[in-house]
């Protein structure tokens, strides 16, 4: 697949990343099917001005037990993720946004992940993730467990759209971290690049 260079595709992400940042932080680890690109994520949020530091969700430890504490953040490192089968109807899809944890170790995972879509020469695309009115929970994964998010989004024109930009992978950053995995994600996304997403759940399905 054709790339753009990697100081172009910088500065062209540097405005969405910005946004994206300003909600969720990352940091990323390779897999089969996924990329992890840790020092422009950095330096991403650097051009973003951004203080991840106060990006994260950490009221999720309020009211745990000595136990729960001990243990630790998902970082990117330990999680892989895909997008599973999509539910389609009436132009509406569906599907689950699921990260699994690939490490040793037990970790929790608490609030909404970042997403930016690429298309197939590398480049950003609009993409206006919006957040449902659910409340989060922490989720706890133990090694090979998974969680996930549910995905909506419309391949319907609306408004002055006549066609909707082709998605060819999609940048995830999970929640409170600041590097990203990118993995593949085929889709035609209308309204302006909407993407409806739900905080993590338990389990891989909806």
């Amino acid at each position: 697949m054709k790339r753009s260079s990697g100081a172009g595709r910088l500065t062209a992400l540097s405005t969405v990343m910005a946004g994206v940042l300003m909600a969720s932080a990352a940091c990323g680890s390779p897999a089969s099917s996924e990329r992890s690109v840790t020092p422009a994520a950095g330096a991403l949020a650097q051009v973003a001005g951004v203080d991840t530091r106060l990006a994260g969700s950490t009221a999720a430890g309020s009211g745990s037990s000595g136990a729960e504490t001990a243990v630790e953040r998902c970082r990117t490192g330990a999680l892989a993720a895909r997008v599973g089968a999509v539910d389609a109807g009436a132009g509406q899809r569906y599907a689950p946004l699921v990260v699994t944890n690939r490490s040793a170790r037990t970790c929790w995972v608490y609030g909404f992940v970042g997403l930016i879509m690429i298309d197939r020469n590398g480049d950003a695309l609009r993409t206006r993730t919006r957040r449902e009115s659910v409340q989060p929970h922490r989720v706890t994964l133990r090694p090979g467990a998974g969680a996930h998010a549910r995905l909506h989004w419309t391949e319907v024109p609306s408004g002055r759209e006549t066609r909707c930009p082709a998605a060819a992978r999609l940048m995830i950053i999970p929640p409170d971290e600041v590097a990203h995995l990118e993995i593949p994600f085929t889709a035609a996304v209308c309204d302006d690049g909407r993407l409806d997403i739900t905080p993590m759940a338990p389990g891989t399905r909806l």
